[in-house]
């Protein structure tokens, strides 16, 4: 009895020791860049190109595309902030968009949000030709670096208070849902 036990033991501690080890060894060979690929960043304008689409349906929406432009991974955290014209306050975020885990892009792949632009219920509505885009930073505490400044569809959208937009996700479909 004595014997399996400490076996048992013995073979726990060392699967275990390995478990831990492995983590630590596959991060310090992806930050000294040899033989594995450089650790994700966040996504930001600098390494994103992003664009705006208007789409038949939903009716009055929008749908924003990031596509990683850069060489490294990025992840594309919570949702966009977004600035319509001069407004003063960010679009507001659906809540209830929020996708399973955080979407990941690697180089050459797009991550999308739809964006509401009004309803029959909102007001203080206005027309504007000039949208900003920040990424969210991981903290979910403000932006990473500078705003993107993508053109809207041609002659403008109109913005009503009632506006919009979804968290980052990984199809269009899954985007243009709400």
């Amino acid at each position: 009895m004595r014997t399996t036990l400490r076996t048992r033991t013995a073979a726990t501690a060392l699967a275990l020791s390995a478990a831990l080890s492995l983590p630590a060894f596959a991060g310090s060979a992806a930050a000294s860049g040899t033989g594995a690929e450089a650790a994700p960043v966040t996504c930001t304008a600098a390494n994103t190109k992003v664009t705006v689409k208007k789409v038949d349906r939903p009716v009055n929406h929008l749908l924003l595309r990031a596509k990683n432009t850069g060489t490294k991974t990025c992840y594309a955290y919570h949702a966009p902030y977004l600035r319509f014209g001069q407004s003063q306050a960010a679009t507001a975020v659906l809540r209830e968009s929020v996708p399973q885990a955080v979407i990941t892009l690697e180089p050459g792949k797009s991550a999308y949000a739809g964006i509401r632009t009004e309803s029959p219920e909102g007001t203080n509505g206005f027309k504007t030709k000039k949208l900003g885009v920040l990424f969210s930073n991981r903290a979910h505490n403000g932006g990473a670096g500078t705003s993107a400044k993508p053109k809207l569809p041609t002659g403008g959208v109109y913005v009503d208070d009632s506006a919009f937009v979804t968290y980052w996700q990984s199809r269009a479909s899954d985007a243009l849902a709400w």
